[in-house]
């Protein structure tokens, strides 16, 4: 698989390599892994940071033919210890600031120590049906999931955003996105700076950066970027709009995103195009968005890119006869996907592979429906619904309703137990002010749009709510959070 590489900028130091240098800099690695044994298909666990070492490292573990495992440098010992446990690493690579993990017996280098002096010409040893990357998804403290993707699924994934997006607009991409997980990695780097484009690192998530975005965006002539709710949520508070007319479309993806912000991220964006993007880790990220699909609404996500997708009646291995097991147009069920970019598996997880994948259909966890015009319209995550006594309530539905109350910093629904109906709902968020005037108006603002059944019984007022690096919540997590506070009485609410 040949690399058509761009060049990479970093924001945060002001350094920049071009095609030349940063070939210069994966050969130097090449060299020193291979002088440290590195065999093909061995792994090399990554300690990721948004820094032009961070993609030299990358590129020299897949053209030494072996498997790269990028995770989070600022997670604790502990749970480096435990997913370097997982890994079974044959070299450890710090490429940022952090712990490193203890793995016994695996050397651990620092990629600041390696000079692309002298290096020589790559001889590259990747096959496309290597294993590339191990995405660790979830168990960091518990048994790591990992996703495993081969360089001929990832080929796939950019092949088909090539050809459902084009690479012109992404002549200058931005990153604010970590580079450990799908979405950052797959889709808003490696997808442009391997199509030939310059690629811009910002810190990821930092408050600084994004109170400076429009200005970035202008000073760097940016043409396009990606993002998740969480960080405008805050670059709509902090930062002012891009003027220089640069900006040409804005991914916006790894949880839903609401009319509402959709309509305000459009406004910031101005003639920006704003692309309500889904993607799964397991698909190599974005399999389908709403390019060219018309007015933001909620839960829209558009036609697939490169990718199948069916409305099935059952979260189970889908039927020999697919066709019987289809919803009909507009009527809800389980999304299933069938892509050439999906995974190989999950790591040394047969039982989760198997739950997950059938006959080259994948469940993605996700309900939705599509449209008369054959449009994706997704309605939550199946492992969130909430069943009030019989009636199905998704929380992102609640979420919606609430998202476009100004002084709304923050949301998040989930369920309760309930005596009566079995599940209720409850409600956490975070208000700029919470005094007694504006929490009677975020309840009128909810209440008047939503259907009574689906209003929550209980009420958190929350300083903050807790999401992943990427910008996901975890609704069980706020769940506790919340169960360990005394809600706020409805009566106050309602006068």
């Amino acid at each position: 698989m040949a690399f058509d590489l761009g060049a990479i900028h970093e924001l945060a130091g002001g350094r920049w390599w071009d095609r030349e240098r940063l070939w210069a800099e994966v050969s130097g690695r090449v060299e020193r892994n291979r002088a440290a044994h590195l065999e093909p298909g061995d792994r090399v666990l990554l300690l990721a940071a948004n820094t032009l070492e961070f993609f030299a490292e990358l590129l020299a573990v897949w053209v030494g033919g072996a498997t790269a495992v990028p995770v989070d440098a600022a997670l604790t010992g502990f749970e480096l210890d435990n997913l370097a446990a997982a890994a079974d690493p044959r070299l450890i690579v710090v490429t940022g600031n952090g712990n490193a993990p203890a793995a016994r017996g695996v050397p651990v280098v620092s990629t600041y120590e390696t000079s692309a002096q002298g290096a020589g010409a790559i001889s590259s040893r990747l096959k496309l049906d290597d294993e590339a990357l191990i995405l660790f998804t979830s168990g960091s403290t518990g048994k790591p999931k990992g996703v495993v993707h081969t360089h001929r699924s990832l080929a796939a994934r950019w092949q088909s955003l090539r050809q459902a997006l084009g690479t012109e607009t992404y002549r200058r991409t931005l990153c604010l996105l970590p580079v450990y997980f799908g979405h950052g990695l797959i889709c808003n780097c490696m997808f442009p700076l391997l199509s030939g484009c310059d690629l811009y690192l910002g810190p990821a998530f930092a408050p600084d950066a994004l109170s400076q975005l429009g200005r970035t965006i202008d000073r760097h002539r940016i043409t396009a970027m990606s993002s998740v709710p969480t960080l405008w949520r805050l670059a709509l508070k902090l930062a002012r709009a891009p003027r220089e007319g640069s900006l040409r479309r804005v991914h916006c993806g790894s949880a839903p995103l609401s009319r509402e912000l959709w309509r305000r991220i459009a406004e910031w964006a101005g003639g920006a195009e704003v692309v309500n993007s889904y993607g799964i880790t397991e698909t190599g990220s974005w399999l389908a968005g709403s390019l060219g699909a018309g007015e933001p609404m909620d839960g829209l996500v558009g036609h697939g890119w490169g990718t199948e997708v069916r409305i099935l009646k059952t979260a189970q291995s889908p039927p020999a006869a697919i066709h019987e097991a289809e919803c009909g147009r507009g009527e809800t069920g389980y999304v299933w996907i069938q892509t050439p970019a999906l995974m190989k598996c999950y790591f040394r997880r047969p039982d989760l592979t198997d739950a997950a994948v059938s006959g080259g259909w994948f469940f993605t966890g996700d309900m939705g429906c599509q449209d008369e015009g054959g449009r994706l319209i997704l309605g939550g995550r199946a492992v969130d619904e909430i069943n009030k006594g019989g009636m199905k309530i998704q929380p992102q539905d609640v979420e919606n309703a609430a998202e476009g109350f100004e002084q709304l910093s923050d949301v998040c629904a989930f369920g309760i137990p309930d005596e009566l109906y079995g599940q209720n709902l409850a409600l956490a968020f975070v208000l700029r002010e919470n005094n007694p005037e504006t929490l009677g108006q975020f309840y009128r603002w909810v209440e008047s749009r939503l259907a009574r059944h689906k209003m929550p019984a209980a009420w958190y007022p929350l300083e903050s709510i807790p999401r992943s690096a990427r910008g996901k919540v975890h609704r069980p997590t706020v769940a506790k959070l919340c169960g360990e506070r005394r809600p706020l009485d409805p009566r106050l609410l309602k006068s």
